[in-house]
């Protein structure tokens, strides 16, 4: 057996010391993933592969039966989640990362996840938007404090106010991807294309308002008026809104760059269109 001087040993045992705080890290954040949901958040990020194809005026049937198979293999929910968890291990602080876990690790925030995770992954949008509208007209009818609590965690869960401009974002990276891979033909360049969504920018951020309220009214109805609000006083505490920023960013990072992989990749499906 080969004797290791004494600074080979320090060296060796500094490297596995770290790896060892990589590894612990990882957990943590794994762990940080699943009592918040937002592994299946980012699971649900597939389910959005059916409207790409409307972004360019097509529809997933004109692909075949190959679109399923190719769609599951870009949003992959293993890639997505390291994708995450690299991002997150770099921007995400400890102390961050406590406040959500301990909030969600409670008996009201591990039923929030069940509600929020059974929403997310629920195949039937339309009924949901129909059922979920259906109650805030109802709230709205008799006067219920309930919208309002309602409106306050959808305000706090998007402090930032990032919702439209990177929805925007998502759609130019598309149609540049797509373009470039001659899924499309498109007549604008980029900064025209920035421009012209722009000027779509209220009626996209009332649109977004509607229906983050009655996805709410949907997906919280089986909770009581006081746990409505307690969440939504929650969501509003300045360390929960750093954490709720961050992860929306990362999900709307991952979301642009899988399509922009899977504009790539339509690239032997799709003739070249024009758009």
């Amino acid at each position: 057996m080969i004797a290791l001087t004494r600074s080979v040993c320090l060296a060796l045992t500094l490297v596995l010391t770290a790896t060892a705080a990589q590894a612990a890290d990882r957990a943590r954040l794994e762990t940080f993933l699943e009592v918040t949901g937002f592994d299946v958040a980012l699971d649900s990020i597939r389910l959005s592969a059916s409207s790409a194809p409307a972004m360019l005026g097509l529809e997933a049937e004109d692909f075949g039966t190959q679109w399923t198979v190719m769609a599951d293999d870009v949003f992959n929910t293993a890639k997505m989640h390291d994708m995450a968890l690299d991002i997150l291990g770099a921007t995400l602080e400890d102390d961050l990362l406590d406040h959500a876990t301990e909030f969600y690790d409670t008996d009201l925030g591990r039923r929030l996840v069940v509600a929020e995770n059974n929403s997310h992954m629920e195949d039937d949008s339309e009924a949901k938007s129909e059922a979920g509208q259906a109650i805030v007209a109802g709230l709205e009818r008799i006067g219920s404090p309930r919208l309002d609590a309602l409106k306050r965690m959808n305000g706090a869960s998007d402090s930032a106010g990032t919702a439209v401009r990177a929805i925007q974002e998502v759609q130019v990276r598309f149609l540049m991807a797509a373009a470039a891979a001659g899924v499309i033909e498109l007549k604008m360049e980029e900064p025209d294309l920035r421009e012209a969504m722009r000027a779509d920018e209220d009626e996209l951020r009332q649109s977004i308002a509607e229906s983050a309220l009655s996805g709410a009214a949907y997906t919280y109805q089986a909770f009581s008026d006081a746990e409505v609000l307690e969440y939504a006083k929650a969501l509003e505490d300045p360390d929960m809104r750093k954490v709720y920023d961050l992860m929306n960013a990362v999900q709307y990072e991952i979301m642009a760059n899988r399509y922009e992989a899977l504009a790539a990749r339509m690239r032997n499906l799709q003739p070249s269109q024009e758009l």
